[in-house]
């Protein structure tokens, strides 16, 4: 895939963060280029989902700068960083289980609308005009992941895997320029993460996506990466193709120690 030259969608500088005594972030920065899958990884505790909550907005930095699409990220209200182009799975389920895989995603999709909640409760006709637009979204990009005949069905009654998929369903009706995919190989068997990786490289192409992703599955990550960042202890301590972060001595002492 041919890469921009233009400014990297994202970029995260000298970025840190403290709970009390114990350093979450120490100072990390690295960019994200348009168009590429970037792999974030180190051990548990290393802050990898930390530095996913900043990008996200749930988390506030103590230092740093992150700036996403030519602009401050950190100058925009949590509530509009979805409407501004970022779409993000959890570690764990968030998933409204007891509603059906549509209504799930059309959550996603809600971004997008400007109906307000009395609009909504009123059915004021620019309300259910949304409605439909977001039930349209939610059905294509359904399509899209194999789950068009799932979309009646509720959430708490599918497998895992399934449940997995229709999170991302959710992530893509945002309509996102920025992937944020947070252990997106957890819980799924060998076949599934196979099955995975290809899904995430045919959604890079298909709609034009960036993708940062965050996974302890090293086979996953090394297979459709572009580019490698590692964190350890709130650090950055290695960042490259893969080919060359793998080897990397600080990388291997991070996971075997010694």
């Amino acid at each position: 895939m041919v890469q921009s030259e233009a400014q990297p969608l994202l970029r995260v500088k000298d970025v840190a963060v403290h709970f009390g005594g114990i350093v979450a972030l120490d100072g990390v920065s690295f960019e994200v280029a348009r168009g590429r899958i970037v792999g974030l990884i180190g051990p548990n505790g290393a802050g990898k989902t930390t530095l996913f909550n900043c990008v996200s907005r749930l988390y506030d930095c103590d230092r740093g700068e992150i700036a996403f699409d030519g602009g401050s990220l950190l100058a925009v209200p949590r509530h509009r960083v979805a409407a501004l182009g970022i779409g993000r799975t959890f570690q764990n389920l968030a998933l409204f289980r007891s509603m059906s895989v549509l209504d799930n995603v059309m959550v996603g999709y809600h971004c997008r609308s400007r109906g307000g909640f009395l609009a909504n409760a009123l059915r004021l006709p620019h309300a259910v005009r949304a409605e439909r637009r977001a039930a349209a979204k939610a059905r294509e990009v359904l399509a899209l992941l194999g789950l068009g005949a799932l979309a009646a069905k509720p959430v708490a009654e599918l497998p895992f895997g399934t449940q997995k998929r229709v999170e991302l369903a959710r992530a893509l009706a945002s309509e996102p320029k920025l992937l944020l995919l947070d252990e997106p190989a957890s819980g799924l068997n060998h076949e599934e993460v196979g099955e995975l990786g290809a899904l995430i490289r045919e959604l890079r192409e298909r709609l034009q996506l960036t993708i940062l992703l965050v996974e302890h599955h090293m086979s996953l990550v090394m297979g459709i990466a572009d580019w490698v960042v590692a964190l350890n202890f709130g650090r950055r301590i290695a960042e490259g193709a893969p080919h060359e972060v793998r080897l990397h001595p600080e990388l291997v002492r991070a996971y075997l120690g010694g």
